[in-house]
């Protein structure tokens, strides 16, 4: 990403991999994963330094070890996530952010799961720990996170009402589990929206909102909320949420509201390997289904994010050198 701007700005280049310095693994990527993190990054709405290289989640072969790296060796299949620069045919990534591939997993569909798949494990875990007798509404339930959300709240006991924007993706969220299936797109007025996600439960507000499209359904998602409810914001596909009144929390009951990131909830070794370990185990147990829903090479990256953010696509897009 050579500056802030749009599609535009990406650019391969050719560049010697230096080895791996201590700490670290170098790896020949299999796949990198195309995320909104990258979007945010290119756009300076996580302000990062230019130029840089852009991806931060992927998987590939092990090829050399650093001084002072035990437990890995080359060979070894990794997956990682918040590694900065992994959209490279060779990168160097710190041993302490690696996880083991098991066997039965394909390495691109090891990259495909592990942000995207410990994002979904923290939301349900650990930011709003699902229960059976929940109800959980899940924004762009056909999306990359969206449907590995359905899965999991389903395995939890709890019912979803899933939001999607077509018939092709309103197929997905029911083959997934999800219990109701609303088109937001019927629905262009929030409190409309709002309005039929009450119907459909019922006439009550939801336990929790699990929402990654942001402008457009934040205020969808507060008032869809039964009192002491919680909206999980945990991203902006539409758009950056702009400031408002917390007095509006007060009186809609009470309710909660988070704005989390995978990087705070996989901060220790011990967590990233159990949020990791987990999501890989469920996948190769078959378990936990991951969609990937386009391959690009790095020449058509402008592509592979003009169409994530676009929402064109559905389950979980990739990179591959």
């Amino acid at each position: 990403m050579t500056e802030p701007g749009g599609p535009e700005v990406l650019a391969v280049e050719q560049r010697s991999a230096p080895d791996p310095g201590p700490g670290e693994l170098q790896v020949e990527l299999a796949a990198a994963g195309v995320n909104f993190i990258d979007i945010y990054q290119r756009q300076g709405v996580y302000p990062t330094p230019t130029p840089f290289v852009a991806g931060n989640e992927g998987a590939g072969s092990v090829t050399a070890v650093g001084l002072g790296v035990s437990g890995f060796t080359v060979g070894d299949i990794v997956g990682w996530a918040s590694v900065p620069g992994s959209a490279s045919s060779v990168v160097n990534i710190p041993a302490d952010r690696a996880v083991l591939v098991p066997d039965k997993v394909a390495p691109d569909l090891a990259a495909a799961a592990m942000l995207q798949g410990m994002t979904a494990h923290y939301l349900v875990t650990s930011t709003y720990p699902v229960q059976s007798g929940d109800t959980a509404v899940v924004h762009a339930a056909a999306g990359g996170v969206g449907q590995l959300l359905v899965q999991l709240i389903r395995s939890r006991g709890a019912r979803v009402i899933a939001t999607v924007s077509s018939a092709e993706k309103e197929a997905k969220a029911r083959a997934l589990g999800a219990d109701e299936v609303i088109r937001y797109t019927s629905f262009p007025e929030s409190e409309a929206l709002a309005a039929e996600i009450r119907r459909v439960n019922g006439d009550r507000g939801v336990t929790v909102v699990y929402d990654g499209v942001g402008k457009s359904t934040f205020d969808a998602s507060i008032d869809s909320l039964a009192p002491r409810g919680m909206l999980v914001l945990f991203g902006g596909s539409s758009g950056q949420v702009p400031p408002f009144d917390l007095q509006r929390l007060n009186s809609a009951g009470s309710l909660f509201v988070t704005r989390p990131t995978l990087v705070h909830y996989i901060a220790t070794r011990d967590e990233l390997l159990w949020r990791g370990g987990e999501v890989l185990r469920w996948i190769a147990d078959g378990a936990l289904r991951v969609e990937i829903g386009g391959r690009y090479p790095f020449e058509q990256a402008a592509q592979a994010y003009d169409d994530l953010a676009s929402r064109r696509t559905t389950g979980k897009l990739l990179l591959l050198p």
